[in-house]
């Protein structure tokens, strides 16, 4: 039910700050016209507030009464103040940003003249109000007038709910290679890497899927891939992926970490707004130009070996219409390389290569080894291009009605080739090093260093182009419909398109041809393979092993309509609800042709597998090996397949889904400022309540459901849920520039959309001959993630700007959803035998898993954060500045049958790590500045698979990231800038099993970046 509604303030969420150049902006803005009608005080502060877009602080106590007179012509904001206030027992003065109203001084003389001086009594004001208007878009900004930006700072002070910003400044003066990189030096952030860059970001503990992202307002998805397997490869969730936009795009950046009813629901750990520059956020005509040129130390010589990358913007304003336009773009060649085991198998089917030595096949008989599945080396080259482009047109006929069309579209192009030198068939061990794992006896039994006969090399290389397509369209309208009554009306649609038309393998192979060690002793997490009897970089030994072709599209959609009002009630009170509506629709299929050259589709010299030398090339990108590859192109050319394109019938018609959510919402929130203890505190008291009907539809041949007997069955699944999400926040100046802030809410996160989507997939990876098999289904009866969310905070503000805050944290989470799996014959699942993996019957066991809604959990935190200019030391060193920010989180859930055993366990979520920070040390003077950043979060989960028998959690190590920039102003429009990213050149490594086992160690190497930007 609706909450009775009981206290806050109507108050738009900004403070502007001081302006680069305030005296020439401040001339641009001197006069403008104002038709104030003769009305109360607090009423013409108000709506002066709105036009001028510029705070104003008072007591409300000192207007109670008081009326203002008719103010009607051209003046600047002083001379309306001015006469305003002239026949009032009140005067403004001026702060860095807007005004104090406060009583005037009165000079109180004694009757009897006497030897003292005369004193000054002020009337005392115990609480003051806030008028501080930012409008979204340009609200309320008056064609002639614009405010200075606000700082992060003053963004973070003003808001009603736990929230970090960053502006502009802070998004360009750091180095970042995309919007995620920007991102991460928020408080509570960490993000994932994808060759060097941010990709997607986790937030207090809570993974990917957990955060909503908006772009200028709208709920909006964007979906790109990984090339490993062992990071996910294609994203078919909720988590957005940062990497798709070049940070330069967005000009704000806010991220809300509670909940308060007038958001969209569907982020328990957060709601992250990007938002695009509009041509009302500047004073006057503004252009902007950057231009920087880099490279990466990993990069290959079949790689670009110059980075251009280039933004612009250009902002115009007529009069009351105003237009801004800004664009990116980047092409970055990468190279990722590192060493790589596929995971690691407890074997028992291996022979000791020596008959006679029973003490060998003894320990291999037990099954008690831990063998790496394929040690292999591994590149990963990308030549990656990056474009985005923004436009926005504002129009504001009257003070009172502003309207705005934004505009956006970006594009993130990946050219892929990789490279694979893999150690396969090590069945025959002729000797071998365990160690345990706990090192006392009671741990795994590590094979790391083995000496086979007769094994495998198999090197595999594929060639792939993938693009992400990003688009969204939005028309918004602010009107004061009178002086107590505010419309906010918006509409806008979102693409976000995956397409990978065609990805080609090709796999040759030295079968059974060589004597391979595999040693991990000089290093546990990067282990190193090679042969004494067989050359790997000579054709002698290889043939053709097989001939592959996949191709991925993904298609997500968002329709959004809002319709907001706000009734100031009072000075102090107010009244926001509105109507809210969102479609939101997401789609995809997968295609696969294999089985080349042995297949009878193969167009020519099908079965022939012998190399010859214009068919195969030496491979040199890896610094630790070189090895003989296939040639692709010659071979594909060979047997026919130059002009192969999937089609239709290569569709896997388990990989068809389409998933639709329509949602309609309704939210009332009350507002109000008062004083307590002679301290001004601010309230905010709402419900939200939302309805959502889910339709999860798949061809009826691909159904297989939680107990799927046969094929038959729906394939279209139709299911509503709704509920209610109340929300409380109070922000209280316990002392001068000292907020406590207190928030209790109710929130949800929807399921996965490879969760809820109705389809199998039958696991295509290379099984042995014991091996089980997997088929994984979705749930479309699964039930949204829900969190009664507590955060407090206190937060102390620094006269220069500065920033120290303390923030505790606790969710309790309901229908944590969790992986369940049971094994079942695949026969019983009447899918197609066309499935089946290679090596593998209809009448062969495999691991069925679907998700299920399991038990409550919870996740609770502390974040710290300090930001100050070190002025207090002596010169020159009172140039420095420190900003530092740590997350503490902790929290579990349960998973399902973990590692095959039956059993249920307890484990970290997946994305939290306990410990995190950001540290950034900077120094600033007019001329130049530099800035080194430095930022690590510690060990955390990303999969715990019900039914994996390899591992019973995969997850990566701790990792620090180094960053530098520095910047030399030429002149007042010029500045030269460097930046150098990834100073150690870490190696990321990502574990498997909590026994700490090697999974997947990578190097991304050093990028540096010169350049220039000109502003006018």
């Amino acid at each position: 039910m609706f909450y009775l509604v009981l206290l806050l303030l109507f108050s738009f969420a900004v403070w502007p700050a001081a302006q680069h150049n305030p005296e020439a902006q401040q001339k641009a803005a001197d006069r403008q016209r104002y038709a104030l009608a003769a009305q109360p005080l607090s009423a013409a502060l108000l709506q002066f507030a709105r036009q001028i877009n510029k705070p104003l602080l008072y007591n409300p106590a000192q207007l109670a009464g008081l009326q203002a007179p008719a103010v009607a012509g051209e003046f600047t904001a002083d001379e309306v103040l001015q006469q305003l206030l002239a026949q009032q027992p009140l005067e403004a003065i001026p702060q860095a940003s807007g005004w104090l109203i406060k009583a005037k001084v009165v000079t109180v003389k004694p009757v009897v003249p006497q030897a003292k001086p005369d004193t000054a009594v002020k009337a005392i004001a115990p609480a003051m109000e806030v008028i501080a208007v930012r409008a979204n878009g340009g609200v309320h900004r008056h064609n002639s007038a614009a405010a200075a930006p606000p700082t992060a700072q003053v963004l973070k002070r003003q808001a009603m709910i736990a929230q970090d910003s960053l502006v502009a400044e802070d998004i360009t003066d750091f180095p970042a290679l995309n919007v995620a990189n920007a991102i991460s030096r928020v408080p509570g952030i960490s993000i994932t890497r994808e060759w060097g860059e941010g990709r997607q970001i986790s937030l207090r503990g809570l993974g990917p899927d957990f955060t909503r992202v908006q772009i200028n307002g709208m709920e909006t998805l964007g979906t790109s891939s990984s090339p490993m397997d062992a990071r996910g490869a294609l994203s078919r969730s909720r988590a957005f992926d940062f990497n798709i936009f070049a940070a330069e795009l967005f000009n704000q950046i806010d991220v809300k970490k509670s909940y308060s009813a007038e958001q969209e629901e569907g982020g328990i750990a957060g709601t992250v707004n990007l938002r695009t520059a509009k041509p009302f956020d500047y004073a006057a005509d503004k252009a902007s130009i950057s231009a920087q040129f880099g490279s990466n130390s990993n990069a290959s010589s079949n790689l670009s070996s110059v980075d251009p990358r280039f933004s612009a913007l250009l902002s115009k304003r007529w009069s009351d219409i105003g237009a801004l336009i800004s664009l990116t773009y980047s092409s970055r060649a990468t190279n990722e390389y590192g060493s790589n085991t596929t995971r690691w198998r407890r074997e028992s089917g291996k022979q000791a290569a020596d008959p006679n030595n029973s003490a060998l096949q003894s320990l291999l008989d037990s099954g008690d080894l831990w063998f790496p599945r394929g040690q292999r080396l591994s590149v990963w080259e990308n030549q990656q291009q990056r474009f985005g482009i923004t436009a926005a047109l504002q129009y504001q006929p009257l003070a009172q009605l502003s309207l705005l069309l934004d505009v956006m579209h970006g594009r993130l192009e990946n050219q892929l080739s990789e490279h694979h030198h893999a150690v396969k068939d090590n069945n025959l061990v002729q000797d071998l090093i365990w160690r345990d794992s706990n090192g006392d006896g009671t741990g795994d039994k590590q094979v790391l260093y083995a000496r086979y006969k007769n094994a495998s090399w198999r090197n595999e290389n594929r060639q792939d182009y993938n693009e992400s397509v990003f688009s969204q369209i939005s028309l918004a309208a602010d009107w004061a419909l009178s002086n107590n009554l505010q419309l906010r009306a918006m509409l806008g649609h979102s693409s976000s398109d995956y397409r990978q038309p065609l990805l080609s393998k090709l796999n040759i192979e030295a079968k059974q041809q060589a004597d391979i060690v595999t040693d991990f002793t000089q290093d546990a997490f990067y282990g190193r393979s090679y042969s004494s009897n067989f050359d790997v970089t000579a054709l002698a030994g290889y043939t053709v092993r097989d001939l592959f072709f996949q191709s991925n599209y993904t298609y997500s959609d968002f329709d959004n309509a809002r319709l907001d009002f706000t009734w100031q009630l009072s000075d102090n009170r107010a009244l926001t609800f509105g109507l809210h509506y969102k479609t939101f629709s997401n789609s995809g299929f997968q295609q696969e042709a294999s089985g080349f050259p042995h297949s009878s589709a193969t167009p020519l010299n099908q079965g022939m597998v012998s190399l010859k030398a214009d068919q195969v090339q030496l491979y040199s990108g890896h610094p630790d090996q070189n090895w003989l590859q296939g040639d692709i192109a010659a071979l594909q050319a060979f047997y026919g397949l130059s002009r192969f394109a999937l089609t239709c019938a290569d569709t896997l018609a388990s990989s068809v889904y389409r998933l639709t959510e329509q949602t309609n919402a309704s939210y009332l929130q009350y507002q109000q400022e008062f004083a307590v203890a002679g301290a001004p505190l601010r309230a905010s008291l709402g419900l939200r309540y939302f309805h959502t009907q889910l339709t999860s539809q798949t061809p009826p041949q691909s159904l297989a459901n939680s107990s799927p007997a046969s094929s038959t069955g729906p394939a279209n699944v139709v299911r509503h849920y709704s509920g209610y999400l109340p929300g409380l926040d109070i922000s209280y100046e316990v002392a001068d520039d000292v907020l406590w802030r207190l928030g209790l809410s109710k929130n949800i996160t929807r399921p996965s959309l490879s969760d809820l989507a109705l389809f199998t997939n039958v696991t295509q990876t290379s099984l042995g001959e014991n091996d089980i098999g997997q088929i994984n289904t979705g749930n479309p009866q699964l039930k949204p993630f829900s969190a009664n969310n507590l955060d407090t905070a206190l937060e102390w503000y620094f006269a220069d700007g500065g920033l120290f805050s303390a923030a505790l944290f606790y969710k309790d989470i309901e229908h944590f959803i969790a992986i369940e799996t049971r094994p079942v014959i695949y026969r019983e699942l009447g899918l197609p035998a066309s499935l089946l993996p290679e090596g593998k019957t209809l009448n062969d066991v495999f691991n069925l898993s679907s998700p299920q809604n399991g038990g409550p959990s919870s996740i609770k935190g502390v974040e710290l954060a300090l930001q100050r200019r070190l002025d207090f030391l002596p010169a020159p060193f009172n140039q420095f500045g420190i900003a530092l920010n740590y997350t503490w989180a902790d929290g579990n859930t349960l998973y399902r049958n973990v590692q095959n055993s039956g059993e249920d366990q307890r484990k970290a979520f997946t994305g939290l790590s306990r410990h995190s920070y950001n540290l950034a040390l900077h120094y600033d003077t007019p001329r130049w500045g530099a800035r080194l950043t430095s930022a690590y979060r510690s060990r955390y989960i990303v999969a715990v698979e019900s039914g994996s028998i390899d591992d019973d959690e995969r997850g990566y190590h701790a990792s620090t990231n180094i960053d530098f920039s520095a910047f030399y102003r030429l002149n007042d429009y010029i500045k030269l800038n460097i930046e150098a990213l990834n100073l150690t050149n870490l190696r990321e490594e990502l574990y498997s099993d909590s026994s700490d086992r090697a999974y997947n160690s990578t190097y991304s190497g050093r990028t540096y970046m010169l350049g220039v930007t000109a502003e006018f």
